[in-house]
C-alpha cells in the first residue's frame, strides 16, 4: 500500500470492538470504498482534488458522519438494506421498476427552491466543455455509437441544441439525483421495493429529464425482450404523469452526461 493510501486510511473512524473496515472497490471517481465488517456502514475516502467532490457529497447527505482533513476526506454512511438494482435478474428488475420510479418521483417532488445545490444545464455544459478541452472524457461512459466520434464533435452537436434545452429547463426544474443509474437504487430482493438511493454527489436542481435519461439509458443493458424498452418507458412516465415524453431531451442529456465526468 502506498504512503498516500496509508495516510488516507487514517481518516477512517475507529470501528466498534470486533469490527473492522475492509476495502471492497474503487468508485468510478477513484474514491476508495470500505465496508464495515458488520455490514452496517460504508466509508468512502478521496484525496487530492477528489476530496472536494466527496465533501460536496457529504453536504448532500443528511444522515452521514463526515471526517475530513485538509487534502483528503472520509465519508461514512449507514448501510441501506437491499441490493443495487443493477444486480437483479431481468424478471426481478421488471417487478422493481414501479418502486424505482416512485422513489425518483418522491425526490423530484421535494421543494426545489429549498435546495442549496445546483446542477443547472449552463454549468454542466461548461463542465463538459472543460472535460473535452482537456481530452479527459472517460470512453467507458460513452454510448457504443459515440465511441468512434471525436469528443469535440459530440460537444459541438450538443451545442446546437443548447439554446432550446436552456429554454426548456425552468419548466421542469426539480431536485435531481444527477446519476440516476441502476447501481444507485437499492432494492429489497424479496419485496422488489426500492429502499433508498445512494451516491448523492451530483444531487442538485436540474431538468428532471437528466434523471429520466440516465435511468432509461442505463437500464437498457438489462432489457432482454423486444417490448422491454417500451415497458420501461411506460412505467417511468406513467408514474411521473407524463403522457408524451420528450425524446429529443432524453437523447440530449444522455449524450451530455458522459462528457461531464473527466
Amino acid at each position: 500500500m502506498s504512503e498516500r493510501d496509508l495516510a488516507a486510511e487514517r481518516l477512517l473512524p475507529t470501528p466498534p470492538v470486533g469490527r473492522e473496515w475492509t476495502p471492497i472497490r474503487h468508485g468510478e471517481s477513484g474514491d476508495r470504498v470500505y465496508r464495515r465488517s458488520d455490514g452496517a456502514a460504508y466509508a468512502k475516502i478521496a484525496s487530492g482534488k477528489a476530496a472536494a467532490l466527496l465533501k460536496g457529497e457529504r453536504d448532500r447527505v443528511a444522515w452521514l458522519a463526515p471526517f475530513a482533513a485538509e487534502h483528503a476526506a472520509c465519508l461514512v454512511l449507514r448501510a441501506i438494506p437491499g441490493v443495487p438494482a443493477s444486480e437483479l435478474a431481468a424478471p426481478d428488475l421488471k417487478k422493481a421498476r414501479p418502486s424505482i420510479a416512485r422513489q425518483l418521483k418522491a425526490l423530484h417532488e421535494l421543494p426545489a427552491e429549498a435546495c442549496p445545490f445546483e446542477r443547472r444545464l449552463a454549468s454542466m455544459f461548461d463542465r463538459a466543455a472543460d472535460v473535452v478541452a482537456r481530452d479527459a472524457v472517460n470512453l467507458d461512459f460513452l454510448a457504443p455509437e459515440d465511441l468512434n466520434v471525436r469528443s469535440s464533435e459530440l460537444l459541438a452537436a450538443l451545442r446546437t441544441e443548447l439554446p432550446k434545452r436552456l429554454a426548456e429547463e425552468p419548466g421542469d426544474l426539480v431536485i435531481c439525483h444527477g446519476d440516476a443509474c441502476l447501481p444507485n437504487f437499492m432494492i429489497d430482493p424479496e419485496t422488489h421495493r426500492c429502499t433508498g438511493i445512494i451516491d448523492l454527489g451530483r444531487l442538485g436542481t436540474a431538468d428532471r429529464y437528466v434523471d429520466f435519461s440516465l435511468l432509461l439509458g442505463n437500464a437498457r443493458e438489462s432489457w432482454t425482450a423486444p417490448g422491454d424498452a417500451q415497458a420501461a418507458r411506460d412505467c417511468l412516465f406513467d408514474i411521473h404523469g407524463i403522457s408524451n415524453p420528450d425524446e429529443g431531451r432524453l437523447a440530449f442529456y444522455l449524450r451530455l452526461d458522459p462528457l461531464t465526468w473527466g
